[in-house]
């Protein structure tokens, strides 16, 4: 059977496989920071030219931004699109690196053997994973198994803003049946996962004015209004004390859980005590009548990201300050409108104003929930080859953060996105001594290529 070989040979080549990924890793490719544009076409260069080895016809796209990288493959049965990124996260704080970001090394740890280095995990790793099935594939069956388009992008890190137009302008090119996104992680660190929903994500920002100036709290407190007093019965006012949020048709759109889903999340048996342990706390604040999972992963949010006014200096200063701020954040489920979650956030602090207080609003960016439906065929085939691969049963499951791709792939291209990942809960994306763990790397190689084989 040509997939054992497959196995066997992604078995055989790893070492060289990590030699590649390091090279990659290698390359500071941070797209948020101007100082490091060149460093992301040469990431963009070196994926052009590793696809390029793979007999993969593959060219560097330029954008306003950084360049895309896309390349296609011909072939019978279904068209599969893999996107990935190549961009990375800045590495600061320095100091608390243990070595050089973008000189990666493999360490030995107490869990095993770990890649350290900036973009392992997020999303470099991740991302060759996918290549690296397809060179096992290709070198033991001479072609690759389908019609294949490889999209690989160098701004997720800093917002993606030339993706959206670059999709638009090659959506002929681009779509297909089905878009393999590998850019989330095993759930608890064991349990291989389909990631199916992802919530959306609200930015608000407001400032609420009060006198013309900070005032003497002896000569005018009581008298006058205080915008911080203020402010904080707006912001008490978002939930009940249920911990439901209390905007006007905030859950307009919100679906339940099926009962499938359900059954399933409930086998996961999810330690909410040590999820919560790990970071001083015990106790599930969000709605009560709902399940831990559901509150991270199928539930929408209302938080409080920041909130300041007044002297906050050393010492003190009884100043009664002009000015309160705050910038509160929503995660998004199911089918809520942003737009009209905006308009009635905003109904709902303007109705709260004191005679003698205005507001001032600043609207982020906002963006829809993603949803996938299961029903397609694809879904089983890759959760069954991710339970062979893995030896535990394979789950769908949710994503409490946001990954905009998703829903563009929905949106623009009509192709519906599956995500598909190996990153572990401990592999410090973002942060300082980021690592993909070597059997993460090992295991999602051969796991796509048991998808690939499933698919075709």
């Amino acid at each position: 059977m040509s997939l054992d070989k497959v196995l066997s040979k992604i078995d055989a080549d790893l070492p060289d496989a990590t030699e590649r990924l390091l090279e990659l890793l290698r390359i500071p490719s941070i797209s948020t920071d101007p100082a490091f544009a060149d460093h992301c076409q040469t990431a963009a260069d070196w994926l052009v030219a590793d696809l390029q080895s793979l007999g993969v016809p593959a060219t560097k796209r330029q954008t306003p931004g950084h360049p895309m990288v896309v390349g296609h493959v011909e072939g019978e049965g279904p068209h599969i699109l893999f996107y990935g990124h190549y961009d990375v996260q800045p590495v600061d704080p320095l100091d608390l690196w243990h070595n050089d970001p973008f000189d990666p090394q493999i360490e030995d740890t107490a869990k095993g053997k770990v890649i350290r280095g900036r973009g392992s995990s997020d999303d470099k790793g991740q991302l060759m994973t996918f290549v690296e099935a397809c060179r096992a594939w290709k070198e033991v069956n001479g072609t690759l198994p389908c019609r294949i388009t490889f999209f690989f992008e160098g701004e997720e890190e800093s917002g993606s803003p030339s993706l959206v137009p670059f999709m638009h302008e090659n959506a002929n090119e681009l779509r297909a049946d089905i878009a393999l996104i590998c850019d989330t992680g095993l759930f608890e660190s064991k349990t291989p996962a389909i990631v199916t929903m992802l919530r959306g994500l609200l930015g608000e920002e407001f400032t609420i004015t009060g006198p013309t100036l900070d005032l003497h709290s002896g000569m005018y407190g009581g008298i006058a209004m205080n915008p911080i007093r203020v402010i904080s019965n707006v912001i008490a006012s978002l939930h009940d004390e249920n911990g439901r949020v209390t905007i006007p048709n905030f859950y307009d759109g919100v679906q339940d859980l099926s009962d499938e889903l359900e059954a399933q999340w409930q086998g996961l048996a999810f330690d909410h005590a040590t999820f919560l342990g790990d970071v001083g706390l015990s106790k599930p604040a969000g709605e009560q009548d709902r399940t831990p999972l559901e509150m991270i992963w199928s539930r929408p949010t209302c938080e409080v990201n920041g909130i300041w006014g007044g002297y906050t200096g050393d010492g003190f200063k009884t100043v009664l300050p002009s000015k309160a701020n705050a910038k509160i954040s929503f995660r998004l489920v199911g089918d809520q409108d942003p737009d009209a979650i905006r308009a009635n956030f905003r109904q709902m602090v303007q109705d709260q104003l004191p005679e003698d207080c205005s507001v001032e609003f600043h609207g982020h960016s906002s963006g829809r929930a993603s949803v996938n439906e299961t029903i397609a065929p694809a879904f089983e085939q890759a959760r069954a080859a991710l339970t062979t691969e893995w030896g535990v049963q394979a789950a769908y499951v949710g994503c409490g953060g946001s990954i905009p791709i998703a829903g563009h792939f929905q949106n623009i291209l009509g192709t519906t996105p599956m995500l598909v990942g190996f990153g572990k809960d401990d592999d410090a994306i973002h942060s300082p001594n980021e690592k993909y763990d070597v059997s993460s790397f090992h295991h999602g190689i051969r796991s796509w290529a048991r998808i690939l084989d499933a698919l075709t």
